[in-house]
Formats: structure tokens, sequence, C-alpha cells
């Protein structure tokens, strides 16, 4: 019993993940590989959503999750009623040619174009 179970969460959790609409054409400066010291947001631009975060004391935290919408500048990713959302106070913009984006109030520099890399 408890196998047919997980084979079907894991069907659900499949079947969800490949929900994700494509990043809308005014949003696409958002996909990309971007990076700092401590936090990496994996954008692609087919909708995914790819977030880890290392903090103080070794703990992390990771993310793989559609994006299910835009708000302003934020961006809102999960499954159904499961959702974060990230706040943006800056959105993708150029500095001294190199992509910036500020993202949950740390500033993040864009390594690649989500053209350029692979999920």
């Amino acid at each position: 019993m408890r196998r047919a179970a997980a084979l079907l969460l894991f069907a659900l959790a499949a079947l969800l993940a490949g929900c994700s609409e494509p990043i809308p054409t005014e949003r696409k400066d958002y996909a990309g590989d971007w990076r700092s010291r401590d936090m990496r947001l994996l954008i692609t631009a087919d909708g995914r959503c790819h977030y880890q975060r290392r903090r103080d004391g070794g703990a992390s935290t990771s993310i793989r999750a559609p994006i299910q919408r835009f708000e302003g500048d934020n961006f809102v990713v999960g499954f159904g009623v499961f959702t974060t959302t990230f706040v943006v106070s800056q959105p993708p913009r150029l500095v001294g040619g190199q992509w910036k984006m500020t993202v949950d109030g740390v500033e993040l520099t864009r390594f690649s174009a989500e053209d350029e890399v692979s999920a």
C-alpha cells in the first residue's frame, strides 16, 4: 500500500512539474542563471525555477517548481496552493556590462542567459 501511495505521489509531482507556462515576452530578461555567493536562481524560458540558497550555520533551502505568475516585478513559484513569492526589489538591469537583479534582498549576477544553460 505504501509503495502505491509513493508511486502516486511521484506521478503527481512529475505531472505538476510539467505544468509551467513560458516566461512572458516582457519578462524575458528574468531568464538565466543568476548567482551570488550564497544563492543560485536558474529561471528557464519555459517557466521553470530552480532555487538554492545557503544560510549561516550551514542550513540550505532549495526549490524546483514552475513559475505560476508574475505580480509586478515579483514572481510566484510552486504547485497549486503550495507557493512561495520571490520579492524582486530591482528587476534585471545592465550595470557596467553585467546583468544584475535583486531578489529577496540579495543582488544576483547573471552568468549566462537561459539559452546558454541547460536546466
